[in-house]
């Protein structure tokens, strides 16, 4: 099998090119910007059989190269929430989503992409709905876009599969490269191993202090969910929900950091009260440049998914953060 990953040094990308390779596929044409060079270290332990610039991988397949190819996982994209140029944005996620699906569906090549659950901004409801999807920010416009031009195609007719995954709160394995765009777990587990102490935002959008929640799913199930759609090409084109479909707050993230954190070290679990109590868990104010683009809640509706025939379980915050710091443990502790 012949897999295209782009985005392939990055967070999920990196994932799934180690994932592929679990399975025994090492023909891997990955895709990346390396202007930040570090991020190499997320395919280090992987086998690929070629890289690519974007750029470069853009211009061949506006000439057809990689007719061949058996699936194409689309992470490439700016995930800065914060970023404001919409120029840069849409070249990077709209633009050059548009030119992957084009060639894609013009050489029948199976195309899993990246969306995002940042397409419903500060909506109340999380289901796969053009009624209920307002994005807050140019990066949720972004991805939107695409999705609308995934509609309308799938109205007049595909000639390849096509899935697109919304993402929802992603933690999990070789997104260190990432800097503040790096999962509140990844964050939380540096400043509690550097200073005992882990900063959460306090009150906002009618939540307590640490109680904003979203759905926090694990890089793990992200991949397993990806792997099983590349299994069944057959199962209906289109977009998709992929969260736990369960909501918890920040303070779980960080109370069950902080507590694997002190059970390596031979210290006793805390509560939430007595972890506030120790000055271990500390609040600051909102950002001001948050306000008005900031989710306080999200929570996947996973009908579509579970109709699509993904049965797997999703780890909870307590487990899957759990053996996530457990793994940074052994990476970045002595």
């Amino acid at each position: 099998m012949k897999v295209i990953v782009t985005g392939a040094a990055g967070f999920i990308g990196s994932n799934l090119v180690k994932a592929l390779n679990n399975r025994g596929i090492t023909d891997v044409v990955a895709v990346d910007n390396l202007t930040k060079g570090d991020k190499f270290l997320n395919l280090v332990d992987c086998e690929i059989s070629d890289y690519l610039d974007k750029n470069e991988f853009l211009e061949l397949i506006k000439n057809g190269a990689f007719s061949h190819a058996d699936a194409i996982f689309h992470e490439g994209a700016c995930s800065d929430t914060m970023e404001h140029n919409g120029n840069y944005m849409m070249a990077n996620n709209f633009k050059y989503t548009q030119a992957v699906f084009d060639w894609a569906q013009k050489h029948h090549v199976h195309m899993l992409y990246a969306s995002s659950a940042a397409v419903y901004g500060g909506s109340s409801e999380f289901v796969e709905s053009r009624e209920v999807e307002a994005p807050l920010n140019v990066y949720g416009y972004s991805k939107f876009l695409f999705d609308q031009v995934l509609r309308r195609q799938l109205q007049l007719g595909l000639t390849a599969p096509v899935h697109g995954f919304r993402y929802f709160n992603v933690y999990g394995d070789r997104e260190q490269h990432k800097g503040r765009m790096a999962s509140v777990a990844f964050h939380n587990f540096n400043q509690f191993n550097e200073s005992g102490v882990v900063k959460l935002f306090g009150p906002y959008g009618g939540c307590e202090a640490g109680c904003q929640q979203r759905d926090f799913v694990s890089i793990e199930d992200v991949v397993k969910v990806n792997l099983h759609f590349l299994d069944h090409p057959e199962a209906p084109w289109g977009v998709y929900n992929l969260g736990t479909g369960r909501a918890q707050n920040f303070n779980d993230v960080a109370l069950t950091t902080l507590n694997t954190l002190r059970r390596s070290r031979g210290d006793a679990s805390l509560t939430l009260g007595e972890a506030v109590g120790q000055g271990h868990i500390q609040y600051i104010e909102f950002p001001e440049a948050l306000k008005g683009k900031y989710q306080c809640f999200t929570q996947a509706d996973l009908t579509r998914l579970r109709a699509a025939g993904y049965a797997g379980d999703f780890y909870s915050v307590e487990e899957g953060v759990q053996r996530y710091v457990e793994r940074l443990i052994k990476k970045y502790t002595k």
